[in-house]
């Protein structure tokens, strides 16, 4: 499937049962044990440098219908937003919860923790999908970095199911959709290195999920506004994400919040880097240990693109899996 030109290569079946108590406990399992899986499945011949991929496993949670691990090219996500939005899609339509018109309940067991998803039904077919994300909240705001070349530069950490530093991009020169992707992706790439050198990341539920996944570069657009926004996202080892981000959003959406930028049940548009669109809302206020924290609403819709299968010759040392770029 595909949600924003985002790729999501779910697999079914084939993998080997993942041992573990709760799913942080599966994740780690198959990042120390099945790592040749995921490369297996995400890198060439069977895959790109930007693919991304679900494992569907059997859930921990009671309230869970379905439960996943997110990998891609560098490892294994804590959150996926575009991939919610496709398996709550993908959950009705291959029978893994009953249809209900006009929508449809999918609770997804993520490593970051339960999310909710609604898909849309209408006389038995699916359409658009929404999911109301784990808490989320600012880490913290306006942090002043210095580069490794002396440029100074101001970010935001934010939290939607994974950590980022959010911040807009023409504090380097840079527009969004305008700049090569390219001078982007190695901004990006500097700014994590920064952040990672100088923030101790930290989350009240798990050390599991204290790490910085990713930049979001902006188009500057986070003021009271119902004006369309644009990012990228670049995230594991300097991946491109081709939506906007679901968790992402998530993340920009409890910053706006925290600075006093968007009012509750105000609706935002959120723009990738190829123009696809996600919608986001705050819809309610929690905690997240002590963190003030918000519930962030996401909407977008996910569509097939195909159906495979892959093996593997015992003696085809190559097709184990290899990166070029």
């Amino acid at each position: 499937m595909h949600t924003g030109g985002e790729p999501l290569r779910i697999i079914t079946s084939g993998y080997p049962t993942i041992p573990g108590d709760d799913i942080l406990a599966k994740r780690r399992y198959a990042r120390e044990h099945l790592d040749h899986l995921r490369k297996f499945l995400m890198f060439e011949p069977r895959g790109h440098y930007d693919m991304y991929g679900a494992v569907l496993i059997a859930p921990s949670l009671p309230d869970a219908d379905l439960a996943v691990l997110f990998i891609h090219n560098e490892g294994y996500s804590t959150m996926c937003g575009h991939a919610i939005l496709a398996l709550g899609r993908y959950a009705v339509d291959y029978g893994m919860v009953t249809p209900v018109e006009p929508i449809t309940n999918v609770n997804i067991e993520c490593p970051c923790g339960l999310v909710r998803a609604e898909v849309e039904v209408t006389k038995g077919k699916t359409g658009a999908v929404r999911f109301k994300s784990v808490p989320c909240f600012m880490f913290a705001g306006d942090q002043v970095l210095t580069l490794a070349n002396g440029k100074t530069f101001k970010t935001d950490i934010g939290y939607g199911g994974a950590f980022y530093a959010i911040l807009d991009a023409e504090q380097f020169g840079l527009k969004v959709g305008v700049s090569p992707v390219r001078e982007l992706v190695d901004i990006a790439q500097s700014v994590c290195e920064t952040v990672n050198a100088n923030i101790n990341l930290s989350h009240p539920d798990h050390k599991d999920l204290a790490f910085l996944y990713g930049a979001i570069l902006t188009d500057g657009k986070d003021a009271w506004s119902e004006e369309p926004t644009r990012n990228i996202c670049v995230f594991a080892d300097n991946q491109v994400d081709r939506s906007p981000t679901g968790s992402g959003v998530s993340a920009r959406l409890a910053i706006q919040h925290a600075k006093g930028l968007i009012a509750p049940d105000m609706t935002r548009h959120f723009h990738s880097v190829i123009g696809s669109g996600f919608a986001g809302r705050v819809t309610g206020t929690t905690q997240c240990g002590s963190l003030p924290a918000i519930i962030a609403e996401i909407s977008g819709q996910a569509y097939y693109s195909g159906e495979a299968t892959f093996w593997h010759e015992e003696d085809d040392g190559i097709g184990r899996g290899f990166i070029v770029r």
